[in-house]
């Protein structure tokens, strides 16, 4: 088995659109969580959104790229670009046919769909774009990043709801370990500030009316976030040979099914998710310093959590950090895993644990120290990232200070 480095980081969202500019705000317990542009028409119940305001895809693509690109490939491409720059990677020669792209993503292009079926059932008109279906598709990401690095090994999309960029993360991890792949580009992206997406999300009542207060006693619900995050993953000793700054290393993942409910959480698929990983990463949850949880603000999400979580660290479940960065970048579904890895991986690095900001008073349900609105200084050697999605899908990456 060969260990895995983590040697480039890409990042776009509400909080930035470069890593550090992220991190910076990551680290500083800043949110990104701002009115919507568009409060909708009639109005939408939730009107906070954590938009990437300062993405502005005509700096990074030409007129006749942007025909061929929705705005969730948009974003997946420019993570992309950063995190190859900072790895100083090129897919040249045997290392174009032995690298792996694989993207997640949720949804796909729901803006042109929507464009496509306003012009079919609203006004009548059955001349359909002719772009509509691959802006569309899910894995447009993954096509355009192979396309423009040369990768010819395998790339595809996983779209597993709001555990997608975590299982594309894992499948790149253990691709990379057995050597089937050399180097991976991984992650995951996602564009949700359509009217038909937020109608959607507004009808199912889990949005908050304000913002994302994970794990607080007076949480109302999730905030939606857009963004894309990727990752290079590389063969260690190939990356120490190379001289590559190398940033964390994968250690471990685990993957389960609640097999329960299409929409409402169990403890015990993500317990078993988080002691899989461990198992996988062949450690005790004794090593693990700080967990990236899944953390929705959702009134079941958090208490469940917080249960699968006491019971894989029962010994120190009330010393373990844990915190939910989605109260900064929102909640961005299929991208959630990419980007919330990238903050761990951070997090490692720099020895500072992002907090849970919005938190008036955290729920005794939840009986975690989730590091309320104040970042946190912490020696990490060890960190989880868990993603949890609708249909009981859940991921959990344990990663490793460099």
């Amino acid at each position: 088995m060969n260990r895995v480095a983590v040697t480039g980081l890409g990042l776009v969202c509400a909080l930035g659109n470069t890593v550090p500019e992220c991190w910076n705000r990551l680290a500083a317990g800043e949110t990104g969580i701002a009115q919507l542009k568009d409060p909708g028409n009639p109005p939408y119940k939730f009107q906070k959104g954590a938009e990437a305001r300062s993405f502005n895809a005509s700096d990074h693509f030409t007129e006749r790229d942007l025909i061929m690109l929705e705005r969730f490939a948009q974003l997946a491409t420019v993570a992309a670009r950063e995190a190859v720059a900072q790895s100083g990677l090129s897919f040249n020669g045997d290392l174009a046919d032995k690298s792996a792209v694989i993207t997640g993503s949720s949804i796909g292009g729901q803006f042109t769909e929507e464009e496509g079926y306003l012009r079919l059932y609203k006004d009548g008109n059955p001349r359909i774009a002719p772009l509509t279906i691959p802006r569309t598709m899910a894995n447009a990401g993954a096509s355009r990043i192979s396309f423009e690095f040369g990768i010819h090994g395998p790339a595809y999309t996983v779209s597993t709801a709001c555990s997608s960029s975590n299982h594309a993360l894992g499948q790149a991890f253990w691709l990379v370990r057995s050597g089937q792949a050399t180097a991976a580009l991984a992650g995951g992206s996602e564009a949700v500030f359509s009217e038909g997406l937020l109608r959607a999300w507004e009808a199912m009542r889990v949005v908050s009316p304000d913002v994302c207060r994970p794990f607080s006693t007076d949480r109302k619900g999730l905030t939606l976030g857009e963004g894309g995050g990727m990752l290079v993953l590389e063969n260690w000793e190939r990356a120490k040979a190379r001289g590559a700054t190398i940033l964390g290393e994968i250690v471990g993942f685990g993957m389960s099914s609640d097999a329960y409910h299409i929409t409402q959480p169990s403890s015990d698929g993500p317990a078993k998710a988080m002691l899989w990983a461990l198992q996988d990463a062949g450690r005790s949850a004794a090593d693990i310093d700080y967990i990236n949880a899944h953390g929705t603000g959702t009134l079941a999400n958090d208490v469940t959590e917080s249960e699968a979580i006491r019971r894989i660290f029962p010994n120190h479940s009330t010393s373990l950090l844990v915190s939910s960065t989605k109260s900064m970048h929102g909640h961005t579904l299929g991208a959630a895993g990419a980007i919330e890895a990238i903050a761990t991986i951070l997090a490692l690095n720099h020895g500072i644990v992002p907090p849970t900001v919005n938190c008036t008073s955290v729920d005794p349900a939840c009986g975690l120290d989730v590091v309320p609105n104040t970042p946190r200084l912490a020696d990490l050697e060890f960190a989880m990232s868990n993603t949890f999605a609708f249909g009981g899908l859940n991921a959990a990456l344990i990663m490793r200070r460099a």
